[in-house]
């Protein structure tokens, strides 16, 4: 069966040191030469992300560099479906170590799909931790594996954006990532990924997954402080009460009941866990008083958000 033309996009901001080591396993890919082109969609970083890029310049295929200057994770990937001539797009992130068979083992399904009926594949996503992780933190980062095999996942299961591939005729169907609801910046909000996986799903399309297509996400120290946990903590409640919503009203069904029992459960959260983290300091368990405040401004991104959900603002 002959390879289908595929195009791999890294998005990329500020992280150079993590995109030579990605670009480096991706160069060497066990995928015919001619069947796939490398681009790399630059969001405005300031570091020396360009140069890394020209540094590979000798890689077949050699990556093409692309200067997005709208801020933001979808803005970058939109960029990616103008720019990408393969008819499979993948998108990844700037920051995984893959193997040589990655790229092959994502496609694969698409080329056994002759109904069209998949609309997006993700690979497996398992965490690595290139300066150590502290010890509170220990089991809060898990591998993303859904199933053994390649196959549909349930509507409950959905692959995570750092390593995802779509149908390129997807994008004209159903149009491209909505870049209001994704991160910008130090913002760690998100939801592009879902609602557009979301979107896929309600035109009929199947979501699968490939656990062959394994990459490491690397998650270096400056991600791992309690500053970080905190704050990723708030905005991806955030994050799920958005999607919840819009998940909600495209069904034409009211939202109301899910944001007052959410924000009932949010308080009663906040008053549990904020106690238990008081309760862990003064016994001097400084790492479990953090898991705790972490859950707790958890539950203070739930109430944010509910507030401006309930307010018709995202």
């Amino acid at each position: 069966m002959p390879s289908l033309p595929v195009t791999v996009a890294l998005i990329t901001y500020n992280r150079a040191r993590f995109l030579r080591e990605t670009l480096a396993g991706v160069v060497r890919q066990n995928y015919p030469t001619d069947r796939w082109e490398l681009l790399v969609i630059d969001n405005a970083s300031t570091d020396d992300t360009r140069q890394v890029v020209a540094s590979f310049a000798g890689s077949r295929p050699s990556p093409r560099w692309i200067l997005e200057t709208r801020q933001g994770l979808d803005h970058g990937r939109n960029r990616a479906v103008q720019e990408a001539r393969g008819d499979i797009l993948v998108l990844a992130d700037d920051d995984i170590l893959v193997e040589s068979d990655w790229l092959a083992q994502l496609v694969a399904p698409f080329s056994r799909d002759d109904g069209h009926k998949i609309g997006v594949v993700g690979g497996e996503v398992m965490p690595v931790f290139p300066d150590g992780i502290p010890r509170w933190l220990e089991g809060s980062h898990r591998p993303l594996a859904f199933r053994r095999d390649d196959g549909p996942l349930p509507p409950t299961q959905t692959p995570m954006g750092a390593n995802f591939a779509f149908p390129r005729e997807v994008f004209q169907r159903f149009g491209v990532f909505n870049a209001d609801l994704d991160r910008q910046g130090a913002s760690l909000f998100g939801g592009g990924d879902s609602e557009m996986i979301r979107r896929l799903r309600h035109g009929g399309l199947e979501v699968w997954f490939a656990p062959g297509a394994k990459v490491l996400h690397q998650i270096p120290a400056r991600r791992l402080t309690f500053r970080y946990a905190a704050r990723h903590a708030f905005d991806s409640a955030r994050s799920r009460v958005v999607d919840r919503v819009k998940s909600l009203r495209d069904q034409g069904r009211p939202a109301a009941g899910f944001l007052a029992s959410r924000a009932a459960g949010s308080l009663l959260k906040l008053a549990g866990f904020v106690l238990l983290a008081a309760a862990q300091g003064i016994c001097l368990r400084t790492g479990e008083a953090k898991r705790a405040l972490v859950r707790a401004w958890r539950s203070c991104g739930y109430l944010y958000q509910i507030a401006r959900s309930s307010a018709g603002k995202v």
